[in-house]
């Protein structure tokens, strides 16, 4: 498994393959891969576009819409589509939702509110490929909250570190900022996104909260560093009410900039250079 849709998310269907398995393109990442047919819809090109722009996302971690003789389980991030409020109808079927519901119109693009929304994910279990809170990986978490804003990630850490601003030092980081880490071979292997106090939140094992330096993540229940860092993203707007600290840095950075500012030069170019050999473009398949 290399990715999951979610309840109400739109696909391309690609080619099909007997009765069982159709191959599709993901709408938000255009991830493409092989899903069981019989578990998607299909639907018109006008209530593409309709479901395209008229929906709600699911808030509660898991919430079931009702039908006139069936519930389904829909989990969060899943969406609601042609939702008014209270309803929504799919396939002459009408849906009721009494859950907790959120337009993309009245989302405020903040990094509080990203930070609200990992929070829901914190102990979900690891799962290759997941993007639920019953099974996700690191990856695809950071792709779920920044898709709450509208923020197009793909589906692998590998490229989503290609996107967003460089920040140079970890000290200059700020929350909801991307930490990606490397894996012995120097390939970009992980991603978490920072919370304030020196810390990180992440899929490792489960969805979890770690403290982070210069160096990588740090597990305390273990001793020992978990991930080495390779760079930090800022992909939000850099936020009006935190402190310049290109302009005035304080005096843990100052230290740590006079220490490791040759190193950073020397290895600078390398490290960039990795990064692009490292980047694959590669098929995947269900």
């Amino acid at each position: 498994m290399v990715s999951q849709l979610l309840f109400g998310e739109l696909l391309e269907i690609l080619e099909t393959k007997g009765r069982q398995w159709t191959k599709i393109r993901c709408q938000w990442d255009n991830l493409v891969g092989w899903v069981a047919t019989n578990q998607i819809k299909t639907i018109t090109p006008s209530e593409f576009e309709t479901y395209n722009q008229h929906f709600a996302y699911n808030l509660e971690l898991m919430q079931a819409v009702m039908a006139n003789d069936f519930f389904m389980p829909i989990t969060l991030g899943a969406q609601l589509p042609n939702f008014d409020g209270i309803r929504f109808e799919l396939e002459n079927t009408n849906y009721t939702f009494s859950g907790q519901a959120i337009f993309p119109n009245d989302i405020t693009v903040t990094a509080d509110f990203i930070l609200k929304i990992a929070r829901r994910y914190l102990h979900a279990p690891y799962l290759a490929g997941g993007r639920s809170p019953f099974g996700i990986d690191d990856s695809g978490l950071v792709q779920m909250l920044f898709k709450f804003i509208g923020v197009r990630l793909p589906r692998e850490a590998a490229q989503q570190v290609y996107l967003g601003q460089t920040i140079d030092f970890i000290e200059e980081a700020q929350s909801a900022d991307l930490a990606f880490f490397e894996d012995r071979q120097g390939r970009i292997a992980h991603v978490g996104i920072l919370l304030p106090n020196a810390q990180i939140l992440h899929a490792f094992g489960k969805v979890r909260i770690d403290t982070i330096d210069h160096f990588g993540i740090y597990n305390m229940e273990e001793a020992r560093y978990t991930h080495k860092l390779r760079v930090v993203k800022r992909i939000l707007p850099k936020s009006k009410s935190a402190p310049n600290q290109a302009e005035q840095p304080s005096e843990m950075v100052k230290n740590q900039i006079e220490l490791f500012k040759y190193e950073v030069e020397r290895t600078k170019y390398a490290i960039h250079f990795s990064i692009l050999l490292c980047f694959q473009v590669r098929t995947s398949y269900f």
